[in-house]
């Protein structure tokens, strides 16, 4: 393979270099991919800076007429140019008149004598002439036509009123910009285009069959804002601008107005008149008219269904839409994967007239029916479930003050793979996220184009404690329903699943959940981002305009998502071929290493937990170690402060004795920490350690102030009698362990803040140390050494990740080092781990030798033994469970810790083995799904682009008539439309083909 054929799956498909090295013997320099030249935009600046004058220059030569300063057309005196044409042509009255006839909105500037000024075309005599395509209307005399031509200007008495000016706006009337005065003498209209405001002429066609004035208006592709004599007009240049703007950047009607009106005038735009009002309401307009124009074969007479007006995925599999419905649509890969959220950056206020409100499209988008969905929240109670798992803002939400808020936030469904909002499934939240309201949305998202298909997989944040009782919430409604044969399989993002208890992982990852292929469950946090673009001016908005605006921009969302599914489906497929390449290579190494027996015991316990889980998720729980854990320090402390008994014991020992547990702790980790920061460190880190010292030297008074309340007079005299002082403390260092000195710094050159006291706590440990510990506190030392018991588990088990971590970076880090570098960092990584090792190993000596000097029985003994040297070292060949040289090798002890006493240490190893073979395969199994589900994406992408143009092109064929042809025209416009996708869709798939050639098969 060429070296250019190795550069592109490496810079573009972020291959590691080693891997194709190893797999294809692909090899190249590095210096060959970077000879290509970049440059970064600080480069292109600096290019331009030499520039900055001439351009400049250039720019101001502009401000000026050319000389001679005659017309360009013909050659008289040149009076006016215009700014919106190309290369600002100057020309005289008649024509920049004539120029203008078919661009009436054009700015254009008149010369005074010394500058050239702001000035209209209507003052040039310039006007509209409805009907005839432009042509003057054969019915209007010839004196008419005189008329309109020379009329002028209008006196401040002949204004309009909607045009008059205040003395305190303006002092001299006649002083007013001339492009913001109206014409004089005739019938004009205020037009708004993406130029500006203009004042304009109209002149109406006079022919017995005539349209009615607004309807002359709209051929010459200008919008009424009323219909009854009206006075202004949109083009429709600047309705779809506005549209434009709204949905990529947000921009309100009021912020886009007020940018049309500096257009307009950029010193005196407060003398421009307002129209926001006015594009509000035509706005609502033509989003209606635009989305019924985009899914004309989808209404009938003129009418559409619940969510007819929606776009929806392309990928996801539609029967009788981009899937044969002859098909076993019981196959997994038929399954719709949806996934559910909140946002709670939608909000919306109470309304003042709630019940004067006129919907143009309720529940034809993606928003759901207004009158149906309340009166299903009227007939629906709310029943508060409480989770035994974390709590999340989803079920907190609902206790949320409302305040003046009509609506909290919004609840949408959308596909988990591609990202597109599910059509009339998006609703309102009254208080908070509750369970009635996310039940209604699913219920409506399952029935939209699902015919046939039973097998849904559902990601919801909340799922566990959301889908206990959602069959039994659904059957009580007369409002919703959910086939009972549709299995849905609840799953939790890959995110947030990490915020759930433990167990929450292997019953609810995506990555244990078969047919989901590889998706991380989020994708619906990302369509927020884009949705909280229009959020906040929504917030205010009538309810009616609010579902419409949110509406459009969810059917933008999906849109821009459709035109890009080939790109996206076959940038996908090329990384889930490599990883899937990648996770059989390794599973097939972990699985040489398995037993035959095994391996079919596995398989049989995965098969039986993926066909129950629906039914008993706890089924999933074979994921994860099914070993019980020995009782942590945590635990015990807890389990004796529930079964206190004041008759044996003041109230607070227990704790007493878990702080002076803690205290010792601490210790050990300060003397680690204060030897490795050197003579050399910086005052920042010297103070981080000195006021750990301190914090410690505070906690360790309080503790010693509390102690006579505990053990007494009588056992301060007897330690004293027997030497306490000089006991040793069960914390010091032992010769098996300790930690290399990274700085040549000595006990001396500690400051004796930061030294830890020499004396040991008074814990019954020390006093048995010391010789022997009094009757009285015989209960005391049992706690104590209950206490010791679970602080060792605790220390066993970091002692078991230390080891652990350091084996894999061994494996992972130090041995495909290649270079200094390389090996520089992974050993510097193994030292921190051998750090880590020896301070667990610290903390467990000290525990031991208290328990010995608690009186511990030999069966404690036995369980927690001596470490050795060579204990703390790990044999990465032990990871491979098979191995023929490695099959006789024991792990010690330690390793077996949370096992039954009778189990030997091999099968703590076995079952580690166990559940990463597991996941192994899991990984391995989903990444192969992705890959054949992706394959199918393809065909179902092409397929519903090519149905949607069969559907134009019925369309085009029934409106095949005289009186209806802008439909067909249209309709073939829109079938050439998607045969490209198509055709695109197609030439994607052959690219991915050509890449897969590529790789070897999968045998």
């Amino acid at each position: 393979m060429p070296w250019t054929l190795g550069l592109i799956f490496t810079t573009c498909l972020r291959i590691p270099h080693r891997f194709l090295v190893k797999r294809y013997g692909i090899q190249y320099t590095w210096e060959l991919a970077s000879t290509s030249s970049f440059q970064n935009q600080n480069d292109y600046i600096r290019e331009w800076l030499p520039q900055k004058e001439e351009f400049l220059r250039i720019i101001m030569e502009m401000e000026a007429p050319p000389e001679p300063r005659v017309c360009s057309r013909c050659e008289k005196d040149g009076v006016y140019r215009c700014i919106d044409c190309i290369y600002q042509p100057l020309c005289c009255t008649d024509c920049c008149r004539a120029l203008h006839e078919f661009n009436p909105f054009h700015r254009i500037q008149q010369w005074t004598g010394e500058c050239f000024e702001r000035s209209a075309l209507h003052t040039l005599g310039l006007s509209i002439d409805l009907g005839h395509s432009g042509a003057t209307c054969p019915s209007r005399t010839a004196a008419d036509t005189q008329n309109m031509s020379n009329s002028g200007r209008k006196t401040p008495k002949d204004m309009p009123r909607h045009s008059q000016l205040d003395s305190e706006d303006w002092e001299d009337i006649a002083d007013i910009p001339l492009n913001l005065q109206p014409p004089v003498g005739s019938k004009y209209l205020t037009i708004v285009d993406v130029t500006g405001i203009h004042y304009m002429v109209m002149n109406s066609c006079e022919c017995p069959n005539a349209e009615c004035f607004h309807l002359q208006l709209l051929r010459a592709k200008l919008w009424p804002s009323t219909f009854q004599q009206p006075s202004t007009a949109f083009t429709f240049a600047v309705l779809d601008d506005f549209l434009r703007d709204n949905l990529e950047c947000g921009t309100s009607a009021m912020n886009y107005f007020s940018k049309l009106r500096r257009i307009t005038s950029g010193l005196f735009p407060h003398l421009v008149p307002d129209r926001y009002r006015e594009l509000l309401r035509v706005a609502r307009q033509w989003r209606l008219i635009k989305l019924c124009k985009w899914n004309a074969f989808r209404t009938k007479n003129g009418s559409a269904n619940k969510g007819d007006l929606a776009l929806f995925c392309a990928a996801c599999p539609q029967p009788g839409i981009n899937v044969d419905t002859k098909e076993s649509l019981d196959h997994w890969k038929y399954s719709h994967t949806m996934v559910m959220d909140g946002n709670f950056k939608a909000e919306h206020m109470k309304e003042r007239r709630p019940h004067d409100q006129v919907w143009l499209m309720d529940g034809q988008g993606y928003m759901v029916t207004y009158p149906e969905y309340h009166a299903y929240l009227k007939a629906t109670p709310h029943i508060t479930e409480k989770s035994n798992c974390s709590n999340h803002k989803a079920l907190s939400h609902p206790n949320a003050d409302r305040g003046k808020l009509d609506s909290m936030g919004i609840g949408a469904t959308a596909c988990a793979r591609h990202g597109c909002f599910y059509p009339h499934s998006v609703v309102d939240f009254q208080k908070g996220e509750r369970q009635l309201n996310m039940d209604y949305s699913l219920a409506n998202a399952l029935g939209y184009n699902m015919a046939g298909i039973q097998n849904v997989i559902c990601f919801y944040d909340v799922n566990c404690s959301y889908m206990k009782n959602l069959r039994k919430r659904v059957g009580n409604s007369i409002h919703i329903q959910i086939p009972s044969s549709v299995r849905i399989v609840p799953g939790i993002g890959i995110w947030h699943v990490h915020g759930h208890k433990k167990e929450c992982y292997s019953r609810y990852s995506p990555l244990f959940i078969k047919g989901a292929g590889w998706v991380d469950g989020e994708i619906i946090e990302t369509l927020w981002s884009m949705l909280n673009v229009v959020s906040t001016s929504a917030r205010g908005m009538s309810a009616p305009h609010r579902q419409e605006l949110l509406d459009f921009q969810m059917n933008d969302s999906n849109f821009m998502k459709m035109i890009r599914q080939a790109d996206s489906l076959a940038r996908k497929l090329k990384a889930a071929r490599t990883s899937a390449a990648l996770a059989r290579a390794a599973f097939a190494q972990l699985d040489a290493t398995t037993s035959p027996e095994n391996r079919q015991l596995w398989e049989s316990q995965e098969e039986a937990a993926m066909a129950q889980r629906v039914d008993d998720c706890t089924v999933m729980d074979i994921f994860e170690s099914q070993w019980s854990k020995a009782p942590t320090a945590h635990g015990v402390e807890l389990q004796l402060l529930q079964s206190y008994d004041s008759s044996k014991m003041p109230q607070g020992a227990a704790s007493w004795l878990a702080r002076g547990l803690k205290i010792q702790e601490a210790e050990i980790m300060l003397t680690a920490d204060r030897k490795g920061i050197g003579k050399n460190a910086s005052e920042v880190k010297k103070l981080a350690v000195a006021r750990r010292a301190d914090r410690l030297a505070t906690d360790r008074s309080t503790f010693l102030a509390d102690a006579a309340m505990y053990i007494g007079e009588a056992a301060a005299n007897y330690a004293e009698d027997n030497n306490l002082a000089a006991a040793p403390d069960v914390g010091k260092d032992s010769p098996i362990v300790s930690e290399d000195d990274d700085g040549d710094i000595s006990v001396d050159d500690i400051p004796e803040l930061q030294r830890c006291p020499p004396d040991p706590l008074p814990l019954p440990s020390a006093l048995g140390i010391a010789g022997g510990i009094p009757a009285e506190l015989k209960h005391l030392a049992e706690i104590e050494l209950k206490l010791r018991i679970g602080q060792a588990n605790d220390a066993l088990h970091g002692l078991r990740l230390a080891l652990v971590d350091k084996a894999v970076i061994f494996r992972s880090a130090v041995r495909p080092a290649r270079n200094y570098s390389m090996k520089t960092r992974a050993w510097a990584m193994i030292h921190m781990a051998e750090k880590s090792v020896a301070r667990q190993a610290k903390i467990y000596q000290m525990c031991r030798r208290a328990m010995v000097a608690l009186g511990a029985g030999s069966e404690i003994l036995s369980r927690y033994q001596e470490l050795e040297k060579g204990h703390l070292t790990v044999n990465t060949a032990a990871f491979q469970q098979n191995d023929v040289p490695h099959r006789q090798d024991h792990l010690p002890w330690f390793w077996s810790i949370d096992n039954p006493k009778q189990t030997e240490s091999r099968s703590w190893m076995s079952e580690f083995y166990r559940i990463h073979w597991l996941r192994a395969k899991a990984v391995r199994d989903r990444w192969e799904e992705e890959e054949e589900l992706l394959i199918s994406e393809f065909q179902w992408t092409a397929n519903f682009f090519k149905h949607r143009a069969g559907e134009w092109s019925k369309l085009k064929i029934s409106n095949d008539q005289p009186d209806t042809r802008g439909r067909s025209v249209y309709a073939a416009r829109q079938q050439q439309v998607y045969e490209r996708l198509a055709e695109h869709c197609a030439m994607k798939w052959q690219a991915a083909e050509v890449f897969a050639s590529t790789f070897p098969s999968k045998e």
